[in-house]
């Protein structure tokens, strides 16, 4: 499958951190519509603070990303070092800088090695040869230990993980245009309007209204239905680009499409999620309204004692009804009305039988847990998705900065 047209990609190895790929740029040949959501922490990075200024007006020409060092909490030097890093990314590719997003993802509170970044993107523009304001020439050649030119995503992909276990890209076809999604993250992960760091590029003619309004209500549905561990990062970043190079297209579906893609994105990092072993799935049905199905479905699959359940392939549905329970406000779920389900199996209130017990903990064994509650209240549904919950991520996190 071809990738869209008109974008150019650098990835290369700045020394943020050991010599992983650290740094990536992405740009249009030509003024792009966008879209994108952020984390509505309260510690927001710099990062996230100059991308919202950036997709205001709904018009950019790509995006920056520096994985390994998420520049949070470190004040004015912080914002500066920030905007420093967008003015030298779109010094790289001949656009001005407030046309460029900004990304950062890693470590909180540590300063980005400024020196380090500033002279290897200095020697990637004395390599790359680049046009002036029309991005990235194709087949140039770049600094030595880079990888990129020309346009290469799969590269993309790997250049924006942190302790993901493989790079998370899909594509997809619509009419004459193709979109192109990567996203990275393992953990940290509940989000609150977007999630992770995940970007979409597409050759598709949307008008930056619409492409806002579909993108919005895409997000609603993916990954504002994941949940790893219910913590909000203070860099999550969702952002789409859609810069017409191949024409407009049915606009029905291409949210389709994009729908597509994001769910396959968020089964990718609910899979990857850290230690995890298997993807946790949870509709909930017959609720009041969407907003109670997703408070519902969020309170299963963020159980600590419903995803240790799973890890072990342990049907205690106890678990599930007493996560249902904990949305106190919601009194209009009444427990007897409500009904569980482990795979196809019903748990309660039907008492659920050895037979049945074995066939749930053998759904449970599989790679892809389906839990299911309906609170008979009216016809609102929301499936979320997560992952088990291991010694592995225990591990993982306690030893995360040493």
């Amino acid at each position: 499958m071809n990738d869209p047209q008109g974008y150019s990609t650098i990835t290369a190895n700045l020394g943020v951190k050991d010599d992983t790929t650290d740094f990536c740029v992405v740009v249009s040949d030509r003024p792009t519509a966008v879209a994108g959501v952020f984390t509505r922490s309260r510690f927001a990075g710099p990062s996230v603070t100059l991308s919202r200024s950036v997709v205001a007006d709904g018009m950019a020409r790509g995006v920056v990303v520096i994985s390994k060092n998420a520049n949070v909490a470190n004040g004015a030097v912080g914002a500066a070092d920030a905007a420093e890093l967008q003015s030298l990314a779109a010094g790289l590719v001949g656009v001005e800088a407030t046309e460029m997003v900004v990304a950062s993802t890693g470590v909180i509170g540590r300063v980005y090695p400024m020196a380090r970044i500033r002279d290897g993107i200095t020697g990637l523009t004395a390599g790359a040869g680049l046009a002036a304001g029309t991005g990235l020439a194709a087949g140039t050649g770049l600094a030595a230990g880079t990888a990129g030119g020309g346009c290469d995503f799969d590269a993309v992909a790997r250049a924006i993980m942190t302790t993901d276990t493989h790079p998370k890209i899909e594509r997809a076809v619509v009419g004459d245009a193709t979109i192109v999604g990567v996203a990275k993250g393992v953990g940290m992960i509940e989000p609150d309007m977007a999630t992770l760091l995940t970007f979409f590029f597409t050759d598709a003619a949307i008008e930056a209204p619409t492409l806002d309004a579909l993108f919005r209500r895409v997000v609603d549905r993916t990954f504002n239905a994941l949940s790893i561990d219910t913590d909000t990062s203070t860099s999550d970043s969702a952002v789409v680009f859609a810069n017409g190079a191949a024409g407009t297209v049915d606009l029905t579906a291409f949210e389709e499409a994009l729908g597509e893609i994001a769910l396959a994105l968020v089964l990718q990092i609910a899979a990857d999620g850290e230690g995890a072993t298997r993807v946790i799935e949870t509709t909930v049905t017959g609720a009041r309204d969407a907003a109670q199905a997703k408070r519902v479905a969020k309170a299963i699959v963020n159980s600590p004692l419903v995803k240790t359940a799973v890890h072990g392939a342990d049907p205690n549905w106890g678990r599930v009804v007493m996560a249902i329970g904990k949305c106190h406000d919601d009194t209009d779920i009444d427990p007897d009305a409500v009904r569980v389900w482990i795979g196809d199996d019903e748990m309660y209130p039907t008492p659920a039988t050895p037979e049945v017990l074995d066939r749930a903990s053998a759904h449970m064994l599989g790679e892809r847990v389906l839990i299911r509650a309906d609170l008979a209240i009216g016809d609102a549904a929301f499936t979320a998705y997560g992952c088990d919950l291991t010694d592995g991520y225990v591990r993982i996190n306690a030893d995360y900065t040493t």
